[in-house]
């Protein structure tokens, strides 16, 4: 995010704008203009037209301070997009009353899940070093809890959890370009449904014979982005997660 000299990311000024009123500061009337007043109104402009949308005098603009003001908050719109990240993850899940481990990890992911449905555009935030947010913290903690509980040694659940954290991610950055492809015009497929459909006609299953399996039975059963009940994870989600915990399960079996 922030670099210091274009030589690496300045994490001494991420931890200062990431932390900003966490400490105990000096007593008297509160700044009018705040490191998280500005990223609440830069994450209101990422939800409602994009990151595309997004510059530091636009930002200035919704809360009508001049461009110089943000600037003297947040130096720079790599630094604004960090705070933005983890100001827009929010709390993690309560996962104290979770029946056991798998279903406090499922809650887990499918929370992070529908904070990147949400928020789409946290997708397209660069990750150039560890997340130190205390939002993000908290996410990490929150995870490593059931992790640890399972019978993870400490650096085999944190391992875990960077994992499962990218298989959420990345299934999430997966179903969100698919589904933004399919809103076009021209008689092309609007839906999953309609592109296996159209890819069965294309397939050979000679020449593709798995795929003509998966294309086939896609067009008859579900087109994978039905509703889910409260609880449950997307077709797309859960499959993983659920495959990533019974590996966990075995694993810390096996060592036992």
């Amino acid at each position: 995010m922030a670099t210091r000299d274009g030589k690496g990311p300045d994490l001494q000024r991420s931890l200062a704008l990431l932390w900003a009123g966490r400490t105990p500061g000096r007593r008297g009337p509160r700044p009018q203009l705040t490191v998280e007043g500005i990223a609440r109104a830069a994450i209101q402009v990422a939800d409602a037209e994009g990151l595309d949308a997004l510059s530091m005098q636009r930002v200035a603009t919704e809360l009508g301070y001049s461009t110089m003001s943000i600037y003297n908050h947040i130096p720079g719109k790599d630094l604004l997009l960090e705070v933005m990240a983890d100001v827009a993850a929010a709390k993690p899940p309560e996962l104290d009353d979770a029946e056991d481990v798998r279903d406090a990890v499922r809650r887990w992911a499918g929370a992070l899940w529908a904070g990147f449905r949400t928020h789409p555009w946290l997708l397209r935030v660069p990750l150039d070093h560890t997340p130190i947010g205390p939002n993000h913290l908290a996410w990490l903690d929150r995870l490593l809890r059931p992790l640890l509980k399972a019978g993870l040694a400490p650096g085999e659940a944190r391992a875990a959890a960077l994992h499962l954290t990218a298989v959420v991610r990345g299934t999430a950055q997966i179903s969100l370009d698919m589904n933004s492809a399919y809103k076009t015009d021209g008689g092309l497929p609007h839906t999953e449904t309609e592109l296996a459909r159209a890819l069965t006609e294309l397939v050979d299953p000679g020449e593709y014979p798995a795929l003509a399996v998966v294309h086939a039975t896609e067009t008859t059963v579900h087109s994978g982005h039905e509703e889910v009940s409260a609880g449950a994870l997307p077709a797309e989600l859960g499959f993983g997660v659920d495959r990533f915990l019974d590996g966990i399960e075995a694993w810390v079996a096996k060592q036992s």
